[in-house]
């Protein structure tokens, strides 16, 4: 039983529009301006992602920047997402996570410390709003 509302999402190589295999290994920073499919292992930092999805035998060891996390694999690093972390059973996070939606499935290890913070959109457009006198 999942209790994830985003039953759309999809653990299938398609789903991404960079996909890192589960033979392949990767050292160094990774820009993704799209989607990134991991099912490898890297070494290193993901940054400007959109959507960033872990697959099973997935292994990260760097933090990741981006909009959406979705994993069933393995993170040792710290997550910063703009939009919501899915950690699904079976995943394994070491690290720090902030973002404004945190879901971790029944069965998924999390160790390290969360933070909630508002959506960034949101806190933007509250900043350009100016104050009533």
């Amino acid at each position: 039983m999942t209790l994830f509302k985003n039953a759309s999402v999809s653990f299938e190589a398609k789903n991404g529009d960079t996909v890192i295999g589960n033979e392949a290994y990767f050292q160094g920073t990774i820009t993704a301006k799209g989607s990134l499919r991991i099912d490898g292992r890297i070494d290193g930092s993901i940054v400007d992602a959109k959507t960033v999805t872990i697959g099973k035998t997935g292994k990260v060891k760097g933090d990741i920047s981006c909009e959406i996390c979705y994993t069933r694999g393995e993170i040792r690093g710290n997550i910063v997402a703009l939009a919501h972390v899915e950690a699904l059973a079976g995943s394994r996070l070491d690290g720090d996570i902030r973002a404004p939606r945190i879901m971790l499935e029944e069965g998924a290890v999390f160790n390290g410390n969360c933070s909630m913070d508002p959506a960034r959109k949101t806190a933007r457009k509250e900043e350009n709003v100016p104050a009533k006198l």
